[in-house]
């Protein structure tokens, strides 16, 4: 069992160190489920730990001999709720470890090194490829991920491609008759990065007129900072999601306005990066 109470008084350099390391981890963690946006999974994490923490010391106060059956109830089940964790989260853990492994992964694709002509040119096929496919009603659901937040997990469910976007090849991905068209498109940059991959639904109440594609693309969005484009099988109408939130009815200009913000080409992104480099300038000087 922990000892805080020692701890405390026999602060020393190694004591320090270890305070530390748990700091360290302790940060991990709260990036982690951050970045994930489980914000409520983390409050309980805390909520257990530090009940643990103040179990254990008000026992030490006691001399160990109060809340016994509290302290060895607390202490495995902090373990068997980090052991819970581990598993529920190990597709994750799995894909950071295969990046530290392997630090390129896939950006072998070019995941978002393509210049703003280049992302510009990719805007134009997404929209005339998105137009084609409204008109033909043919389902469609386009992924733009910028900043390779999708796991590794989901691109490895669909077939990797590398390939240079244009709206022939989207349009023939989601042929009806093309082995892939029941599959998410993955785009980072100016390159298809993979097809056919499978999404996480959303487990949200959505409205009766939406199907697979749009749980899937909003699914996907409550967990990663992408933006999803639905092209409707049923009735071609073109919605794009960002943060789980959903705009129907997308005109040309407002989808093109949508996927340059998500390009960071549009006009208010880029004031935004030259802010932000004027800001680093200033800085260095």
């Amino acid at each position: 069992m922990y000892n805080f109470i020692d701890w405390i008084k026999n602060i020393d350099l190694y004591a320090i160190v270890d305070g530390v390391i748990f700091a360290t981890i302790a940060i991990l963690f709260i990036i982690f489920f951050a970045y994930k946006r489980h914000m409520r999974v983390l409050v309980l994490l805390l909520s257990v730990f530090l009940l643990d923490v103040l179990v254990q010391v008000l026992a030490q106060l006691h001399q160990g001999e109060a809340l016994t059956v509290a302290r060895y109830v607390m202490h495995y089940f902090t373990l068997f709720v980090l052991i819970v964790t581990a598993v529920v989260y190990q597709n994750d853990f799995k894909s950071i470890f295969q990046k530290v492994g392997n630090p390129k992964g896939l950006s072998i694709f070019g995941d978002s090194m393509s210049s703003d002509d280049e992302l510009r040119e990719a805007t134009t096929e997404i929209l005339s490829a998105c137009q084609d496919m409204a008109k033909q009603d043919v389902g469609a659901i386009i992924i733009i991920d910028m900043n390779g937040d999708i796991q590794d997990t989901i691109i490895d469910s669909g077939t990797q491609l590398g390939a240079v976007l244009t709206a022939p090849l989207l349009e023939s991905i989601f042929n009806t008759k093309a082995p892939l068209h029941d599959g998410a498109v993955i785009v980072r940059g100016n390159k298809i990065v993979a097809a056919g991959c499978f999404l996480p639904l959303t487990q949200r109440n959505v409205n009766k007129e939406m199907g697979t594609r749009h749980r899937a693309a909003i699914g996907i969005t409550e967990e990663t900072d992408v933006l999803s484009i639905v092209v409707s099988e049923e009735t071609g109408i073109i919605s794009v999601v960002k943060h789980g939130e959903i705009k129907r009815y997308m005109t040309m200009d407002k989808l093109k306005d949508e996927i340059e913000d998500a390009y960071g080409i549009s006009m208010a992104a880029i004031a935004r990066r030259e802010a932000k480099e004027e800001k680093k300038h200033h800085g260095r000087l």
